[in-house]
């Protein structure tokens, strides 16, 4: 702290011993033992203070990561995909129903109109009938009626 080495000691007791004497000395001595004792237990204090500070600050922060980490967990917990899911597709199904009117049928070509199929009602198209299976030449059969095993 002072860096002081044993040579500058040695002038400076040298020096005490000219200026307050040989009688004195021992009393002197003790009383600047005395007074270096208390300035290292208030430094000492004082850094123990200091250190507790530190910790306390440390643990503060600790605690805040620890709240933190447990309110994520406990987000996580009550995390539901499907129902999340759920609510944006009610909601967009709300959304796309409120502002819905009922359009008008598209007018049919006569060729589509003209002939329903057995069994629509009439607001409906119908389409051309598909040849049936049973009149369409099968491509799998064979012409020598044989079957492959």
């Amino acid at each position: 702290m002072f860096d002081v080495g044993w040579s500058e000691m040695v002038v400076i007791g040298v020096v005490a011993l000219i200026a307050i004497g040989p009688k004195e000395l021992p009393g002197v001595l003790r009383s600047i033992g005395q007074w270096a004792g208390k300035i290292r237990r208030m430094a000492s204090e004082f850094q123990g203070q200091f250190q507790e500070a530190m910790r306390e600050a440390e643990m503060a922060d600790v605690k805040k990561q620890v709240d933190q980490i447990s309110s994520t967990v406990s987000d996580y917990k009550n995390f539901d995909p499907l129902a999340e899911a759920q609510q944006q597709i009610d909601k967009t199904w709300k959304d796309a129903t409120a502002f819905d009117e009922k359009p008008e049928p598209p007018a049919l070509p006569p060729e589509l109109s003209s002939s329903p199929a057995p069994g629509a009602s009439d607001d409906t198209p119908s389409l051309p009938a598909s040849p049936s299976p049973s009149t369409s030449p099968d491509p799998l059969k064979t012409s020598g009626g044989g079957s492959a095993a």
